[in-house]
């Protein structure tokens, strides 16, 4: 691979019910699958030298999904941290969740904030893990700040502007993502950074989630590389 790698990578990990569907598996046997693929995905990323990496974990339109696979995607994250996030301490991983934390049960809520709590001094990797998050409810909430910021005389309706905006977004402390990447055979972007994508390459891959890999991942990174005609250094 060239080079040049982006600095934030954003992944819509998609297909890991159809992937278990496929195989004859239930779909949270699919969902487990994709978890065990996202820690191979940010090993990678740490291989490839990335910076920042988002993972669309939970999306405020999943509520829709049967009760049942609604319950073990909250429960996921309590496994995963539970086991993981001595390991991301150790590889100075750093976590971050975007999306709204309210609206989610107790134990899967508290299982972010320690992840976010314990990681919050490592300055390796960022894994920022969108979970309960859509782009137009990101939009609004910031909206909502903005206007508050105005109703309390703490600003002028001529001094808003977009870096104001940006500033109440879920990523506010994130640069956008260069390049952002579908899994799953879809060609949709489903309510995911929104805002922030608006100047990202967008590349849709026909892997299930469960089977993306480094070498797939590289794939997206040499598209982006080629698009913008950046030379190959390697």
């Amino acid at each position: 691979m060239n080079s040049y790698v982006p600095k934030h990578v954003a992944i819509m990990m998609d297909g890991n019910g159809r992937w278990g569907k496929a195989r004859g598996l239930s779909r949270s046997e699919g969902h487990f699958a994709g978890a065990k693929t996202m820690e191979k995905i940010i090993d990678a990323s740490i291989e490839l030298n990335i910076k920042i990496l988002t993972l669309y974990a939970f999306s405020s339109e999943n509520w829709s999904r049967p009760k049942h696979e609604v319950s073990y995607l909250m429960h996921l994250p309590v496994k995963f941290f539970n086991q993981k996030l001595p390991e991301f301490m150790k590889r100075n991983i750093k976590i971050l969740i975007s999306g709204n934390m309210a609206d989610l049960p107790e134990l899967t809520r508290k299982a972010l904030v320690k992840a976010v709590e314990e990681t919050k001094n490592n300055d390796g990797l960022i894994v920022n893990f969108a979970f309960n998050y859509g782009g137009r409810a990101d939009i609004l909430q910031a909206v909502r700040k903005v206007i508050q910021e105005v109703q309390n005389e703490h600003t002028a309706w001529d001094n808003v502007s977009e870096e104001m905006i940006q500033q109440y977004l879920y990523t506010k402390d994130l640069p956008d993502p260069e390049l952002v990447i579908r899994t799953g055979g879809e060609k949709r972007v489903s309510n995911f950074l929104l805002w922030q994508s608006s100047m990202s390459e967008l590349y849709f891959s026909d892997a299930y989630f469960p089977d993306f890999n480094k070498e797939l991942l590289c794939e997206a990174i040499n598209e982006l590389q080629r698009k913008n005609s950046i030379p190959n250094y390697g």
